[in-house]
């Protein structure tokens, strides 16, 4: 049977517990990445439970920013996870990005390791871009049909009738990730010869290829997959339908289709360090030629006491979104408290000078309700009659909450039939029209050609994109 079923897990921002004691130093970089820096090997080893208790899926891959700060510690137990892997009876695929290696001064990127003590850091031996291809050589290049060495980017075999294509899109380590003109002549050539051969291909990169929201890619194009026009025509004119990306840290579905009508979806998945973390499951039928990609997250983190609560309950409040659901109501009731949340996330100077403004607001929007956004919009004239009952009862902050939390996780909840996105929406609508006739150039400068801010805002208040960021089953053909 041409079967085959692999989980990808991404940016897994290991951190070697040989790299930090508690302090200031630490805890303020995990604040600053929004990840769950401290619990990444346990967050880590409960995934790879689960991926090693399913006896039936026996391929596992990973698409970049494995380790956090490119330090040899985290790379060296972060290959002894791998090889726990494979002593369990897995194939093991690594494609390594830019938080995997220093630059050194060799390209342009920026990262150096180091190690947080007390008081500061101190710098420790870093992996340099050239040492990725033969540290992790057994796990892609050993087993790959063909190897790009330049990009150390990779084809194999995922069953009869389907190959994978790794690409590593490390570039220039800056302003440009993705392959230079060799690599992709390779990759033409890669697919070429698998169409043939009569296999599906699919591809995978750490870079996003589409962005989550439009308005990503207009502001911060520079983080986007380098050339990725020019990839969006290899997939739509080769028939490749789908590619696996990282980076953004967000669960995100997202399809493209040209002007032909030919069309690929770009899977984008959530941080395996997010305290919402995910990995996705995919399940490739080349025999009927398709696809099926669903997710699966964790309840409890193992080697954490975690008091009874669960991996998301424990690490939310380490996350952007749990920072601010906790940080709002500080403000208005305890500012020291506040300032102390706050240091190494925002300036804490710029904050006291603004403490009477800073009280003042954060009691205010506690206060707010859905109804008075919507009448302040005009939603409501128009709002049915159950809606404005509902919307009395719902607060502003609680709304603003769930779209915080929705931000990585993807799947907002305030579809079209909601009081939320209609109040939503017609204050944006109305936001758009106060830009165009005041000529507001530092907002039109954020919002992409031929959109607008209401369309920027539906891209967080629901999936009007796929339907659902978690799962989908298409056609390889």
């Amino acid at each position: 049977m041409k079967k085959a079923s692999f989980y990808l897990l991404t940016d897994t921002h290991y951190v070697s517990k040989k790299n930090w004691v508690e302090g200031n130093p630490f805890t303020f970089r995990e604040r600053s990445d929004q990840i769950a820096l401290k619990a990444t090997p346990e967050i880590l080893d409960t995934f790879l439970e689960k991926v090693i208790a399913d006896r039936e899926t026996d391929t596992v891959l990973f698409t970049g920013d494995n380790v956090n700060n490119c330090d040899m510690n985290s790379h060296y137990e972060f290959r002894e996870r791998l090889e726990r892997l494979v002593e369990a009876g897995k194939k093991v695929y690594v494609i390594c990005a830019t938080h995997d290696y220093s630059g050194g001064g060799e390209d342009n990127n920026w990262f150096e390791s180091c190690r947080y003590t007390e008081t500061g850091t101190e710098p420790i031996e870093s992996m340099r871009k050239g040492g990725l291809f033969d540290f992790y050589y057994d796990y892609g290049p050993k087993q790959a049909l063909s190897v790009h060495r330049e990009s150390g980017s990779y084809t194999v075999k995922l069953c009869d009738g389907a190959r994978l294509i790794a690409i590593v899109d490390n570039g220039d380590g800056g302003g440009y990730c993705g392959l230079f003109e060799d690599g992709i002549e390779w990759l033409k050539s890669e697919i070429k010869e698998a169409k043939d051969n009569g296999d599906f291909v699919l591809l995978a990169t750490h870079h996003p290829v589409l962005p989550p929201w439009e308005v990503y890619r207009h502001v911060a194009d520079y983080e986007m997959y380098g050339g990725y026009r020019e990839l969006w025509k290899i997939m739509c004119d080769n028939g490749v339908r789908v590619i696996f990306t990282g980076h953004t840290h967000i669960q995100n579905i997202r399809k493209y289709t040209d002007n032909n009508g030919k069309w690929f979806i770009d899977i984008s998945t959530i941080a395996l360090s997010n305290a919402a973390g995910k990995m996705r499951k995919v399940d490739v039928d080349a025999d009927n030629g398709e696809c099926e990609v669903t997710s699966i997250g964790i309840e409890k983190l193992s080697g954490i006491d975690t008091g009874g609560l669960s991996a998301y309950e424990y690490l939310y409040h380490l996350n952007f979104p749990g920072i601010w659901e906790k940080l709002i109501p500080l403000s208005a009731s305890d500012f020291n408290a506040f300032l102390e949340l706050a240091d190494g996330y925002l300036s804490t100077e710029k904050l006291k000078k603004f403490k009477t403004l800073i009280q003042l607001a954060g009691k205010g929007v506690r206060k707010i309700r859905i109804s008075s956004v919507a009448k302040l919009s005009g939603a409501w004239k128009s709002m049915p009659q159950q809606l404005r009952i509902e919307s009395k009862d719902k607060k502003l902050i609680d709304a603003v909450y769930v779209i915080l939390k929705h931000i990585f996780t993807g799947n907002a909840p305030f579809t079209p039939n909601t009081a939320e996105y209609k109040a939503f929406d017609s204050l944006v609508a109305r936001a758009d029209k106060i830009v165009n006739l005041f000529n507001i150039k530092k907002v039109k400068a954020i919002i992409p050609p031929s959109s607008s801010l209401r369309e920027i805002a539906q891209d967080f208040l629901y999936n009007c994109r796929t339907g659902n960021d978690d799962e989908i089953k298409f056609s390889l053909k």
